[in-house]
Formats: C-alpha cells, structure tokens, sequence
C-alpha cells in the first residue's frame, strides 16, 4: 500500500507543477502583451496627461501581477494585504503633496 499512496503523491505532486508552470506561463504571456500596450500607446504620440495616466494604468496592472504571482502575495493573509495598503496611502499622499503645493501655493508662503 505504501507503494500506491507513493505514486497518488508523486501523480498529484506533479499536477501541482503543472498547474503552478501553467500559471507562470500565462502570467508571463500577459506581462509581455502588456509591455507590447506599453509601447504601441508610446507610439500614438497622445497627449501627455493621457499617456501618463495608461502608462501608469500598465504599470500598476504589470506591477500587480508580479507581486501577486512571483512574490507570492497572492497566497499570503490579511496582514500582508493592510501593510501594502498603507504603503499605498502613502505613496498617494506623497504624490498628493507637490500638486496641493503647486496648484494654489497652500503651504509656500512667500517671505
């Protein structure tokens, strides 16, 4: 009986494989038609807001899928989840922080 438990193990042990270089391949695949978007919007010569804003779009889709699957986040519990969101507020504010300066000078008082 050991013998046959063996062979279940190493059969579901290999679907596992499988399943997981299934996964990375097609994570692979999106992460080049994504990088290929990357390029052919760099090529329409849009305006920069909107170039910006569908690089970004990209990027965060690209940079999702790597954590995700490659960095195993998507696996991993709860509290993974809060500290990346924090990181994330922070970030926004960070960027927030010279459009609030600059659009009305809220914070620059002139001496």
């Amino acid at each position: 009986m050991t013998s046959d438990h063996a062979a279940d193990h190493a059969v579901d042990h290999a679907a596992d494989i499988d399943r997981h270089v299934r996964i990375y391949i097609t994570v692979f695949v999106a992460l080049m038609v994504l990088t290929i978007v990357t390029v052919a919007v760099s090529r329409f010569h849009l305006p920069v807001h909107y170039a910006v804003t569908v690089a970004l779009l990209v990027a965060t889709i690209k940079g999702s899928l790597v954590a995700c699957y490659f960095m195993h986040l998507i696996s991993e519990k709860k509290l993974i989840y809060a500290v990346l969101a924090l990181t994330a507020v922070f970030f926004v504010v960070l960027l927030a922080l010279p459009v609030v300066t600059h659009s009305d000078g809220f914070w620059i008082h002139p001496s």
